[in-house]
């Protein structure tokens, strides 16, 4: 079995206000190409399919000709769930009759519990759940109330589930699964890598490989980079296009998927890059280099897409400036302008930034270096990303 495995594709995401949606439908139909090219079983997306729990009607019809290119036209089977940016009431409509065509889609607990079989292996599709999704699960299942209060962290609620699929597996075929969290080596290490919300994966409620053992193969989706894949049998697929700065600086680390092969020998991963439409270039520089002839007829002006923070900068001196405006009759489209202005003490001020172009978490980050100067600790950043994933499930 072969199958194309990429994640957080976040249909209808914007960057400060840019649509990403022409890159990303540059990104699907490379993805599609890919799928056809390597003959695959089937294509996987492990959740974070839109970028938000109610999504614009642009993203809605994007993402339906996506689905109906892969599966109708192609006929190319679709295994995916729900991420923790998807609303799994709105995307569960429709799950029953999809199946008829091959695709299948959990966004609930309980449907995890039923694997897609085939000849040689078993596919579990967990959906991206809080441990309240978890205790509710189990209470209808009859578990006593005492047991069912216990279930107070993700990795709990992880290993009860897992638990509970080993008991479906069967012993003649291999064990794949999908899923969408966060997943470190062990329970003392970081991943010092970009994730969705944090600089650090460690600022994430994390999960480690040692819960995933039972399973052959497990296909992740959560973090954007498939750098922080914590092993080689659970591994992060990344996200098919660049969504931030912080993953624009991992030069020489494109995006794309990852072929996933399943025969007698074993399993094995191949990563097939996607070339981006319009990339997203970091320059970091003083203001005599960025207005430089030398320096900026170097750079893809008027192709890419730009984000500049200017060094040293001294807002005395261009009092009378439009800064914005000097540097994109340079460079073109410049999607980020930051200002360094005390490098010794490495204070940064950034421009005004639309916090409905945002997300939430960013905007607390943002004010808290305001008033702070310094950034959230990990451990803040955990209790601020619960506080939303909690106010965002009341609203589904």
């Amino acid at each position: 079995m072969k199958l194309l495995h990429t994640a957080d594709w976040h249909i209808g995401r914007t960057l400060n206000g840019y649509s990403l949606l022409d890159e990303q439908k540059h990104a699907f139909d490379q993805i599609l190409q890919i799928a056809k090219d390597e003959h695959v079983d089937g294509v996987v997306i492990a959740g974070d399919i839109y970028d938000r729990a109610v999504p614009n009607p642009e993203a809605v019809a994007a993402l339906d000709k996506m689905l109906r290119e892969i599966n109708l036209e192609n006929k190319i089977p679709i295994y995916a769930i729900s991420g923790n940016h998807d609303s799994a009431k709105r995307l569960n409509y429709g799950r029953k009759w999809m199946e008829y065509t091959n695709f299948h889609l959990n966004t609930f607990i309980n449907e995890a519990f039923t694997p897609i079989e085939t000849d040689d292996v078993q596919i579990f599709l967990l959906p991206f759940f809080d441990p309240l999704d978890a205790r509710v699960y189990y209470q209808k299942q009859g578990m006593p109330e005492e047991n069912v209060k216990n279930i107070t962290t993700i990795g709990a609620a992880m290993q009860l589930i897992v638990s509970d699929m080993v008991k479906l597996f069967d012993k003649n075929k291999k064990h794949l699964l999908i899923t969408h969290f966060a997943v470190t080596p062990n329970k003392d290490e970081e991943i010092p890598l970009t994730s969705e919300t944090t600089s650090k994966v460690g600022g994430l409620a994390t999960l480690t490989t040692d819960q995933f053992k039972d399973f052959d193969y497990v296909m992740l989706g959560h973090i954007h980079t498939r750098l922080a894949s914590p092993s080689e049998t659970v591994r992060y697929s990344g996200s098919p296009v660049k969504f931030n700065i912080k993953e624009a600086r991992l030069k020489n680390k494109g995006k794309g998927v990852d072929i996933v092969n399943i025969d007698d020998s074993g399993i094995t991963h191949e990563f097939k890059p996607i070339t981006p439409k319009t990339d997203l270039v970091v320059l970091e520089e003083d203001w005599p280099t960025l207005c430089d002839a030398d320096f900026y007829k170097k750079q893809p002006i008027n192709q890419d897409w730009f984000a500049i923070t200017i060094k040293n900068f001294d807002r005395s001196e261009h009092v009378q400036t439009n800064i914005r405006a000097e540097l994109q009759k340079r460079y073109g489209t410049i999607v980020e302008l930051d200002y360094q202005i005390d490098q010794d003490k490495n204070e940064l001020e950034n421009t005004a930034v639309n916090i409905n172009e945002i997300s939430p978490e960013e905007t607390v980050d943002k004010f808290y270096q305001t008033i702070t100067g310094k950034d959230l600790s990990n451990k803040q950043k955990t209790i601020v990303e619960n506080i939303f994933n909690e106010v965002e499930r009341e609203n589904k």
